[in-house]
């Protein structure tokens, strides 16, 4: 079993190596993780051994995520009713999640009706299915499914809308966007290229050829070397990324961008933030609360000449921009149009990257109100798009 889930890693990009995966299997071999005291065994024991033998790099935690959802697919692989598979491992996993509130509520159906219903759904169910009262499925009544509503339920994929199922079987923090994605085309690199202006500084390390030999000639033939700082792209960019909620489906796209921005710019400063910009950002998505950057400090930092540069799709409520408290994860003080404006009369030099397609734009409100804040300097993450930006921002 354990081969297929190697290569399933591997097949999502996870650069997972045969020694690591000798790795989990000793520590298998070992009983680090096994049968708990109810001869179960434990998939969240699993999960965060093979997370810590194979995967390096926090960055790549979200990859590995996906990846293990996709192979063990939460109930619809792990729950196999052609084959004996204990109930009560089932109702383990789900009392982990449960305060003593849920648990005295779920009482109402009873654990053992709620396992040998939904053990009955999977076995007969042959078909997706939506609404109603009885199937596993979306936009219903059901205890089993998502995007309906049940007091005593089990979401089974997708998002819920409720907060009232008993567990939730996949959650997956934001992630850092990649910096090493491979590129699939130049193209983004040569757009990027429209902002460029070089200059020659540092150690004198670098051959000057035309003044060697022009002070070779003049010497009569005798060797005159002569040497010259390197020649550096002198652009400071600022790059302020949105990370997380719609932005999900963007993530691949926004990665390329990440990487040619880095490839391509030696002064490069990066944030990340959630829908609006606020009070706060941060560096590394799994520490945003604990290392949190104040805006103040980072239009502070940061001089005029850096080109502020937004990513995101401008996918919200309006009042996330414009009322205090709108944040969807805290209480802001102030708008995030009050620190838009900030920024940009902080960066005079500035642009907004929207991923979402420009032709949907006019049917979100919210982008309405950003390309407002922003002067109507937004760009779509097109080659066109890009070119259109950089040449604003070169100007």
């Amino acid at each position: 079993m354990l081969i297929d889930f190697f290569y399933t890693l591997r097949a999502a990009k996870l650069p997972v190596s045969v020694k690591e995966y000798l790795t989990l299997l000793e520590a298998l071999q070992a009983d680090v993780v096994g049968p708990n005291s109810d001869d179960a065994f434990g998939m969240d024991d699993f999960y965060y051994l093979s997370r810590t033998a194979l995967v390096k790099d926090e960055k790549h935690y979200d990859k590995f995520d996906r990846a293990f959802a996709a192979y063990f697919k939460g109930v619809e692989m792990l729950t196999d009713f052609t084959k004996e598979v204990p109930l009560d491992w089932l109702r383990q996993v789900l009392e982990k999640q449960l305060t003593p509130e849920e648990k005295a509520a779920i009482e109402k159906m009873g654990w053992d009706e709620l396992m040998e219903t939904l053990k009955k759904r999977l076995e007969e169910q042959k078909e997706r299915h939506e609404g109603g009262n009885k199937w596993i499925g979306t936009g219903g009544t059901s205890p089993f499914g998502n995007g309906g509503y049940n007091p005593q339920g089990i979401r089974i994929g997708g998002a819920g809308k409720n907060k009232s199922a008993v567990k939730v079987w996949e959650q997956r923090a934001y992630k850092d966007y990649d910096d090493t994605q491979e590129l699939g085309t130049r193209n983004i690199k040569m757009a990027l290229r429209r902002l460029r202006r070089f200059a020659r500084e540092g150690h004198e390390d670098e051959l000057d050829l035309d003044q060697t030999i022009s002070r070779t000639a003049a010497n009569a033939g005798y060797l005159d070397i002569k040497m010259r700082p390197e020649r550096h792209n002198n652009v400071k960019v600022l790059l302020l990324m949105d990370v997380g909620g719609t932005m999900d489906e963007h993530v691949a796209r926004v990665e390329e961008l990440f990487s040619a921005v880095k490839t391509e710019f030696k002064h490069l400063e990066f944030y990340y933030f959630h829908n609006c910009v606020y009070d706060f950002m941060w560096k590394n998505n799994r520490r945003r609360f604990s290392e949190k950057f104040a805006t103040w400090d980072i239009i502070r930092k940061y001089n005029k000449d850096y080109k502020l540069v937004f990513v995101g799709d401008a996918t919200m409520s309006p009042y996330e921009i414009l009322q205090p408290g709108g944040s969807v994860e805290y209480n802001n003080e102030e708008p995030g149009a009050e620190w838009l404006q900030r920024l940009t009369h902080a960066f005079p030099k500035f642009a907004w990257i929207n991923p979402e397609p420009q032709g949907v734009w006019q049917y979100r409100q919210s982008i309405a109100v950003i390309q407002q804040l922003v002067s109507h300097r937004m760009f779509p993450l097109t080659l066109k798009g890009l070119e259109d930006a950089m040449r604003l921002l070169s100007k």
